[in-house]
């Protein structure tokens, strides 16, 4: 059974950082790709850093980069998200989710309809 659990949110003041991690278990085959969303309140989920089957493969929504940083241990089974510079509008749920296949593609997933698993999310709040 596949599972992802997020961890690592919390209360942060502006300008602080946090990491995050997203431990998956379950996947006995297959290439696995993980993106990392949130969900503001009052807000449509959306995708905040995404890395592909292929760990060359990455990439951020415009609002976190240079401040958000996606990377993978595979020995871990983790996919983390170090979160800098933070503002009050990365206030959010943050989930992290998976997309399994057997075909190896350098293809980055940056939409929620390409993924197959999701966590339960992890609440970051960024106030002074």
């Amino acid at each position: 059974q596949v599972q992802l659990v997020e961890s690592g949110g919390g209360l942060v003041q502006p300008g602080g950082s946090l990491r995050l991690s997203c431990a998956a278990s379950g996947f006995t085959s297959g290439h696995v790709a993980i993106g990392w969303f949130r969900r503001a309140p009052g807000k449509e989920r959306e995708g905040v850093a995404y890395i592909g089957y292929s760990d060359m493969s990455f990439d951020y929504a415009e609002s976190v980069k240079g401040r958000f940083t996606i990377s993978r241990d595979n020995r871990k089974n983790t996919v983390y998200l170090q979160m800098n510079s933070l503002k009050i509008d990365d206030t959010a749920v943050y989930y992290c989710a998976a997309r399994v296949s057997g075909i190896m593609s350098n293809a980055v997933y940056r939409e929620e309809k390409d993924y197959h698993y999701w966590g339960q999310g992890t609440r970051v709040t960024v106030s002074s």
